[in-house]
């Protein structure tokens, strides 16, 4: 049986580098991205619009139907709401969000950076995100696009995905790792 996680990120995958290139081509990288920023941040808000991505239970007419209305009445027009057509219409909403994740390294990567996703219990500041940008770059060797998400369930710390490295130094990791060692110990 196909891990689920490893074929949703290859049609993830396939989905943003044909909407890289289509991108590309009408010279709209960054708008896209900024779009694809929006419909996330709209997907993080609305659970029935999360619902309506994941769930197997509509069709893909009632798929369609939805997101054109949402990507019209969002101002997602153009490029990115008829790719939200075209996903809809194939059944291919539930891979969305692993779409967002994959154009952000296709688009980093074409600009020469490295793309890192980054998660914090509290939003950084200014400061912090330079400082952090300055360390991903001294140990990658490269300028570093990041997107940082707050998640306040890691309590305290970072989790810093590059690539296929993650490093997680957040609070609720390391609790985690006690409350092993103290089973093991009782």
């Amino acid at each position: 049986m196909a891990d689920t996680s490893s074929l949703i990120s290859g049609v993830a995958e396939r989905y943003a580098s044909s909407l890289f290139d289509l991108a590309l081509e009408a010279k709209c990288e960054a708008a896209v991205a900024e779009d694809l920023t929006r419909l996330e941040s709209l997907i993080e808000e609305s659970d029935d619009l999360k619902r309506l991505i994941v769930s197997p239970v509509f069709s893909a007419e009632d798929q369609f139907k939805a997101i054109g209305a949402i990507a019209d009445k969002a101002g997602l027009t153009g490029l990115i709401g008829n790719f939200l057509r075209v996903v809809a219409k194939n059944r291919r909403l539930f891979a969305i969000p692993g779409i967002i994740r994959a154009y952000r390294v296709i688009a980093a990567k074409h600009r020469g950076e490295v793309s890192a996703e980054v998660t914090t219990a509290h939003a950084l500041s200014t400061e912090q995100e330079t400082e952090l940008k300055a360390a991903l770059k001294s140990v990658t060797g490269k300028d570093v696009a990041m997107h940082v998400t707050v998640d306040p369930s890691i309590m305290g710390g970072l989790i810093v995905k590059v690539g296929s490295r993650q490093i997680d130094t957040s609070l609720r990791s390391k609790l985690s790792t006690l409350k092993l060692a103290l089973k093991e110990v009782g």
